[in-house]
């Protein structure tokens, strides 16, 4: 076969605002980190700056877990990750389920030979602990596992009732933290989390490509004693943590320049500190909501409920979802996300993650998106520039 590489253009794609469920913007440290020149991933710079990277997430999680690292894979090989390594055939799971992603943590359990215990609760709400307690009164389940952050509807789970559930059945805790991690208080162990992944590219700013994960030596200790091996060896924690550890004993080859890019994005968070981070993201979380009700829209969770960093509007009736976001993303190069599943066509998904948490982000948003509902056929209400603005001024 003959090409001709003029064939083949530059990539660029353009400056984007993502205000999406992900990935968000990431600061030009990050990118200057990624390019660094590629080493050996046994090399002695490389693996002092592994130490450090997982002594940064242990400040992140707020953990002292040895296991505190990086898989090599997105926030779904994450998921992955933390189900095979302590979930054997036979092992019963209790899985909440109130969006795409308790969806797909059942799934796995199903996939992996576990006996799934499936606890359900509506899409946009939290699960209520009652359920959860109910469910696994009548059943033994090894492992309870739950969505913190729900990117698919903007819920958020409190999750102190629920652990408290976990340590009276003696059951690990298990949460998906992909949307929370870097935006909201994640106290892995006072809250006696068990397990706890994340994503790089969402309140990180990281590109996407490492998904942080945490085990506690509860954790450790099932994996440990497991009567089968680990059914991925790629994830098989019992041989990654010895790369990880002071051993340095080879099992694939790590990411170098992903690593080195998530070393810098947890740097930036620890310069500004994670109190003013979280006090960030959910001020500029309320100018958004300030400002897209004064419009005339609502919110689809209430309030008690809603993620500071992944906000769901409801879509007005007679207005297209396509036409609108294709509309900011052409016009004015700000991309958000659609609903997922039942929400398809009913909701948009507005990100304020890490680095595209900023008030400029959520003023330029506001007014390209009464341009555009103009455009769909729909009156805003005046003032959305004014209102989000008075929240911003708040000290």
């Amino acid at each position: 076969m003959n090409i001709n590489p003029a064939d083949f253009r530059d990539i660029d794609p353009g400056e984007r605002i993502l205000m999406g469920p992900g990935p968000s913007n990431v600061p030009s440290r990050v990118l200057q980190a990624l390019s660094a020149p590629c080493i050996g991933h046994l090399d002695p710079y490389f693996l002092s700056a592994m130490d450090e990277t997982q002594k940064l997430l242990r400040y992140l999680f707020q953990t002292e877990n040895p296991l505190t690292i990086p898989i090599s894979g997105t926030g779904s090989a994450g998921m992955e990750a933390s189900f095979v390594n302590i979930v054997e055939p036979g092992d019963e799971v209790a899985v909440c389920v109130n969006g795409v992603f308790g969806t797909r943590m059942s799934d796995i359990v199903n996939r992996i030979g576990g006996r799934l215990i499936k606890i359900e609760g509506e899409w946009g709400r939290a699960i209520d602990p009652e359920d959860v307690r109910r469910a696994v009164k009548e059943h033994d389940p090894e492992v309870i596992a739950i969505v913190h952050a729900e990117t698919s509807t903007g819920a958020r789970q409190p999750l102190e009732d629920i652990s408290g559930i976990a340590k009276e059945k003696g059951a690990l805790f298990l949460v998906d933290m992909v949307t929370s991690l870097g935006g909201m208080e994640v106290t892995v162990d006072r809250t006696g989390i068990d397990v706890a992944y994340s994503g790089t590219q969402k309140c990180i700013s990281c590109p996407p490509g490492l998904a942080p994960i945490t085990f506690s030596k509860k954790a450790m200790d099932k994996i440990e004693k497991r009567k089968t091996p680990c059914v991925s060896w790629y994830l098989d924690l019992s041989m990654i943590k010895s790369y990880w550890g002071d051993e340095r004993k080879y099992h694939h080859t790590a990411p170098v320049n992903m690593i080195f890019a998530l070393r810098e994005a947890l740097r930036i968070i620890a310069e500004e500190g994670l109190e003013s981070r979280f006090k960030r993201h959910m001020k500029i979380h309320r100018a958004l909501v300030a400002g897209i009700e004064a419009m005339g829209l609502s919110m689809y969770v209430p309030e008690a409920e809603r993620l500071p960093m992944l906000n769901a509007v409801t879509i007005p009736d007679g207005v297209d979802d396509l036409f609108v976001r294709k509309g900011l993303l052409e016009k004015y190069g700000i991309e958000i996300g659609g609903g997922l599943g039942p929400l398809g066509g009913k909701i948009w998904r507005v990100g304020l993650m890490g680095h595209s948490c900023t008030s400029r982000n959520v003023l330029l948003f506001l007014s390209a998106l009464e341009d555009v509902l103009r455009s769909a056929g729909f009156k805003p209400a005046g003032g959305a520039l004014e209102s989000a603005s008075e929240v911003m001024a708040e000290k």
